[in-house]
C-alpha cells in the first residue's frame, strides 16, 4: 500500500535538499510504518513510505534500475493483483528479479513497455517514476481512483504525493480555500482532478500525467465506455460469478494477517462468503470484523434509511461458514472525543462533512489493525450492480441533476427545493457559491462524457446515465474516506467490486437486466445466492450503520456551545453564529437527524480549520 511523494524542478539544483523530501516523507508514516526511503538527484527528489505486503524483506522503495542511457527510478504505492503473470511474462523477454515484489514487476514493466504497461495492470494503485534518460517524470493512477494521488504544479516542475499533508511539507505549497474550493466539499459530486484545495489538483483516475521541461501533460489510458451486451441473462449471471471468484481469490494473496469487512448486506456478505468458500479447500478459515454500537442492536429503532440492525444478519453469514468472526463494539463517549475528530479530519485533510460515519469507521479501523493487515470490502457495489434507493426513485430517474441530489438534498447548506432548509451557513456566503448552478454545470459536464448506444431506449438511456455518474463521480467519495481513514491506521483496504473488468461489464450490462427479479442487485444477488444465507439474499440495502444514541447528539450540542466561546474562530467566517447558537442549545428534546448532521458539519469545518490553518480567498 505505503505512500509516495516527490518534487521536480527543472530550475533548481534539488541535489541538496535531503531534509525536504524527508520532511515530505515523514507526513505519510502512518501509511507507511514498515520503513521509508528517499531518493535525491538534481532536478528530483522522490520519498516512500512503506506497508509491507508482498515480499516483506525485499521490495524496499525508492527503487532504481539502471538501463541504457541512465537510470529509471519508482515509488509505487497500492497492489497490482497480475504481477505474478506479468512478472513471467517479463522473465521471458529476458528481465531479471532481484524480489518477489510488486514494485519491481512494475518498474520492470515501465522499462519493457512504457508508459503502456498502465494498459496491462489489474490493481489499485498510484506511483511516479523518473526516467533520467530524457528527464521526465511520469504519475500514473488505477483505474477506478481507488488509491488517492496529488500533485501541486510549480513554475518549473511539480510536487506531488498520495495525500495532500505530503505536499503542504514543501515550502512551494499553499494551504488556500476560495469559494470554488466549497462549491465542490459542499456540492458532494467529487469532480474528476479536483482537489479542493486552490492549486492542487488530483491525477484523474485512468490517467497518466507527465511532466518535463516543456511542462505538464495528461493522457487518459482508461475510461468507462459504452458497449454493446450480448450475453443472455444466464450468460451474464455465471459471467459475474466467475469473475468474482477470480477477482476475490486474487486480491486475498498476501504475506501478511487478511481479512474481511462483515456487515451483513449482500455486498460484504457475497465477499466473506466466496473468500470462505477458497480457504476452506486449503483447510483455512476466514477473519472476519463487523461494526456496531453498544446497545444498537438490542434497541434498534427503524428509520427512513435503515430497517434492520446488521449484527444479525452478519452472524448469519459467520454461522454457514464457520468465519472467526469479532464484532468491533463502539461508544459514543468513544466517537465523541475531540482527539478523535481531530485525527479523522487530520487523515483526510479535509472533512468527508458525514460525522459520526467517519468518526465510527476510523475507530473500527482502528481496533481492526490489531488484528490484520490487509481486509477486504464491499465497497462499490451499490454503484455497479444498483443498490441505492435512488435508481429507483422517479425523481431521479426523471431528473436532469446528480441522482443522489434529485430530490433537492444536499450534504450541507440548503437543499435546492427549499432555500431556508436546515443550514447553518451564513447566508451571505451560500448565496456566493451558488451551489445549484455549480451542481448543474457539473452535471453537464459529466454527462456529455456518456456514448449512447444506437438502439438504447430512453429509459435505458436514463439508467446508464444514472450509473454512470455513480461510477465516476460517486463511488470515489466512499473510495476515498475508505482509503485515508484505513491508511492512517497503516490498513490496506482492497475493493474487489472496483475491479475494472468487473466494473466494464456489469456497466453495459441493460438495466432491466440488472433489476430482472424487481429487487435491487439482481445480478449480484443470483451471482451470490449459491453461497450465501437465505436471510442475506431476502435482506434489503441497509447503509453504513449510524449510532442512535441520544448522548451523541447531546454531546455535539455541547461541543457547539464551547465552539461558540471563541467568536473569532475561522468557522464563523462561513457559518452562522446566530443560527448555530439556537440549534445549540441543551435541552431534553430529542435532536431531530438533520439538525444533528447540521452541527456535525460545523464541528467538523471548525476542526479541519484548526488542524490545517487554511488561508480563506472568497475575493
Amino acid at each position: 500500500m505505503c505512500g509516495i511523494t516527490g518534487w521536480v524542478s527543472f530550475s533548481d539544483d534539488l541535489g541538496t535538499l535531503g531534509n525536504e523530501i524527508s520532511a515530505m516523507t515523514n507526513t505519510l508514516d502512518c501509511r507507511g510504518p514498515d520503513g521509508s526511503g528517499t531518493y535525491v538527484d538534481k532536478h528530483v527528489v522522490l520519498g516512500h513510505s512503506r506497508l509491507a505486503i508482498i515480499d516483506l524483506d525485499g521490495g524496499a522503495q525508492p527503487m532504481s534500475a539502471e538501463v541504457t542511457g541512465g537510470r529509471v527510478t519508482l515509488v509505487y504505492s497500492g497492489e497490482v493483483y497480475n504481477f505474478q503473470e506479468l512478472r513471467a511474462e517479463l522473465a521471458l523477454l529476458g528481465h531479471k528479479f532481484v524480489s518477489r515484489s510488486d514494485t519491481e514487476v512494475v518498474l520492470r514493466g515501465y522499462i519493457e513497455w512504457g508508459a503502456k504497461v498502465a494498459d496491462r495492470l489489474n490493481g489499485m494503485y498510484g506511483f511516479a517514476i523518473w526516467d533520467s534518460r530524457d528527464s521526465k517524470l511520469l504519475m500514473i493512477r488505477d483505474r477506478a481512483g481507488v488509491k488517492p494521488f496529488y500533485y501541486y504544479p510549480t513554475s518549473d516542475g511539480v510536487v506531488f504525493g498520495s495525500e495532500p499533508k505530503a505536499i503542504f511539507a514543501n515550502p512551494r505549497a499553499s494551504r488556500k480555500l476560495t469559494v470554488d474550493s466549497f462549491r465542490e466539499l459542499f456540492s458532494y459530486i467529487k469532480s474528476p482532478g479536483h482537489a479542493i484545495w486552490d492549486g492542487m489538483l488530483e491525477v484523474e483516475p485512468g490517467t497518466i500525467v507527465t511532466v518535463d521541461v516543456s511542462g505538464i501533460r495528461t493522457a487518459r489510458y482508461w475510461s468507462l465506455e459504452t458497449t454493446e451486451h450480448q450475453d443472455d441473462l444466464k450468460t451474464t449471471v455465471a459471467t459475474v460469478r466467475e469473475l468474482l471468484h477470480d477477482i476475490i481469490v486474487r486480491q486475498q494473496v498476501s504475506d501478511v494477517p487478511t481479512c474481511t469487512l462483515l456487515s451483513g448486506g449482500l455486498d460484504s456478505s457475497t465477499i466473506t462468503s466466496i473468500a470462505a468458500f477458497h480457504l476452506a479447500s486449503a483447510g483455512e478459515k476466514v477473519r472476519s470484523f463487523s461494526v456496531d454500537f453498544v446497545g444498537l442492536t438490542e434497541n434498534f429503532v427503524a428509520d427512513e434509511l435503515r430497517g434492520t440492525p446488521d449484527t444479525p444478519f452478519a452472524h448469519d453469514v459467520v454461522r454457514k461458514w464457520g468465519t472467526e468472526h469479532q464484532d468491533i463494539v463502539l461508544s459514543s463517549a468513544a466517537m465523541t472525543a475531540p482527539s478523535v475528530r481531530h485525527a479523522a479530519i487530520a487523515a483526510r485533510d479535509f472533512p468527508s462533512l458525514l460525522g459520526d460515519l467517519d468518526l465510527s469507521l476510523y475507530l473500527f479501523f482502528q481496533e481492526l489493525r490489531k488484528h490484520a493487515t490487509v481486509t477486504l470490502t464491499g465497497e462499490s457495489a451499490d454503484e455497479l450492480f444498483g443498490g441505492y434507493r435512488q435508481f429507483f426513485d422517479p425523481a431521479a430517474r426523471q431528473g436532469t441533476t446528480f441522482p443522489w441530489l434529485s430530490n433537492g438534498h444536499q450534504f450541507f447548506g440548503r437543499g435546492n427545493a427549499d432555500l431556508r432548509n436546515q443550514s447553518l451557513l451564513a447566508r451571505s456566503f451560500e448565496q456566493s457559491l451558488d451551489l445549484p448552478s455549480y451542481i448543474q454545470d457539473s452535471y453537464s459536464d459529466a454527462v456529455r462524457r456518456i456514448d449512447r448506444l444506437p438502439a438504447e431506449s430512453d429509459f435505458e438511456w436514463q439508467m446508464r446515465k444514472i450509473n454512470y455518474l455513480h461510477l465516476t463521480r460517486f463511488v470515489r467519495i466512499w473510495l476515498d474516506r475508505k482509503d485515508r481513514i484505513s491508511m492512517a491506521h497503516g490498513l490496506e483496504v482492497r475493493v474487489p467490486f472496483s475491479d475494472h473488468r468487473l466494473v466494464e461489464y456489469v456497466y453495459n450490462t441493460p438495466w432491466a437486466m440488472k433489476t430482472f427479479d424487481g429487487k435491487e442487485k439482481s445480478l449480484l444477488r443470483a451471482a451470490a445466492s449459491d453461497i450465501l444465507p437465505q436471510s442475506v439474499i431476502e435482506r434489503t440495502k441497509v447503509p453504513y450503520p449510524s449510532t442512535q444514541d441520544p448522548r451523541y447528539a447531546q454531546a455535539l450540542r455541547t461541543q457547539c456551545q464551547e465552539l461558540l466561546l471563541n467568536p473569532n474562530h475561522q468557522v464563523f467566517d462561513v457559518v452562522d453564529a446566530d443560527l448555530l447558537r439556537v440549534s445549540a442549545k441543551s435541552d431534553d428534546v430529542q435532536i431531530d437527524q438533520a439538525s444533528r448532521r447540521e452541527l456535525e458539519r460545523v464541528l467538523d469545518l471548525a476542526v479541519w480549520f484548526d488542524t490545517h490553518k487554511p488561508t480563506l480567498s472568497f475575493g
